[in-house]
């Protein structure tokens, strides 16, 4: 078990080693671009681009300028540097650190409300198939992939927002409420709850397909006859022995969602007025602030390799053949 962490931990790192890579020869080594004049933005002065040459060194060989780059990137206190904002010019480290804690609480919520609504409708479509309880499982899947997110969050907002508050029945929050989690837990998940519902109902849908499909072929497996052979009560055959081996595919999908939201819900931070990462990149991208936008690729691409790190390590908890390959 250990070796095989082990070894996942250092593909990960080696993964991550490879995208900063990648992400210093588009921004910086690419042939006929000048580094000081992208990371500059549009407030271009003679000034700015003599400081930002001095700063990051571009005037020094490409080799120098690499390892001063990953040098920045090392994660320690007073080491760890993504540079100035251009807008605002502050630290991109100061902005990152404001907005994950949102996208932390748009994954932590929404994801505990998919994980139960998607595994509970597949397992129940999946303990009666061609049942009515299955077929209205099939349509929850299918109105769920197929609703655009932008037109969820907007129906919510509007339903649950706009036309109670007009009648004087204010439950929900405005967009752009926020409140962190620290300060009052009540509030932050008041705050929240619209865009947890819209994430995870759009989300919720496909889990309950891998649920019913993987539950299905689990249930013609030969291991699970014999424990019925043996008497087992069939609450105790599916929950016992046949979901934990259909978890595996449902495990997979849960790290890309996660790492995905953790990396910035786009469409939902930008309905909801939330100022995550998402809506920090949009912005970003609209200013052609840089150092924003290499400092958010780098974070989110982090959460993408950690996730799937702690997806490898639930697979050898789940299948101990995992652990021996």
């Amino acid at each position: 078990m250990t070796r095989f962490l082990i070894r996942r931990i250092v593909l990960g790192i080696v993964t991550l080693w490879v995208i900063i890579t990648l992400v210093f020869i588009l921004y910086y080594a690419r042939p006929g671009v000048d580094p000081a004049r992208e990371l500059a933005g549009r407030a271009v002065t003679p000034q700015l681009l003599a400081n930002l040459n001095k700063e990051y060194g571009f005037n020094l060989p490409v080799i120098v300028q690499y390892w001063n780059y990953l040098k920045r990137l090392v994660p320690w206190p007073g080491v760890f540097n993504l540079g100035i904002s251009n807008n605002n010019r502050l630290p991109v480290t100061t902005i990152i650190a404001q907005a994950v804690p949102i996208d932390i609480s748009l994954a932590v919520g929404s994801a505990v409300i998919w994980m139960i609504l998607g595994i509970s409708v597949g397992v129940l479509a999946a303990r009666r198939p061609r049942s009515l309880w299955d077929r209205g499982a099939t349509v929850f899947v299918l109105t769920g992939v197929s609703m655009p997110t932008f037109i969820l969050g907007l129906l919510l907002l509007y339903v649950l927002y706009y036309l109670l508050t007009i009648h004087g029945i204010a439950i929900f929050p405005k967009p752009g409420s926020w409140t962190p989690f620290t300060q009052n837990p009540l509030e932050w998940a008041h705050d929240l709850i619209l865009p947890w519902i819209t994430l995870a109902l759009i989300t919720a849908a496909t889990y309950s397909r891998l649920t019913r499909s993987s539950l299905l072929e689990t249930l013609g497996e030969d291991y699970i006859r014999t424990a019925r052979a043996k008497g087992l009560s069939e609450r105790r055959v599916v929950y016992r022995h046949a979901l934990r081996s259909s978890l595996t595919p449902i495990v997979t999908q849960f790290g890309i969602d996660l790492a995905t939201v953790l990396g910035g819900a786009i469409i939902t931070e930008s309905i909801f007025g939330l100022p995550g990462l998402g809506l920090a990149v949009v912005q970003a991208i609209q200013v052609q602030n840089l150092p924003v936008v290499i400092g958010i690729v780098l974070v989110a691409s982090f959460f993408v390799v950690a996730a799937n790190i702690v997806v490898d390590a639930l697979y050898a908890v789940l299948d101990p053949r995992v652990r021996v390959s």
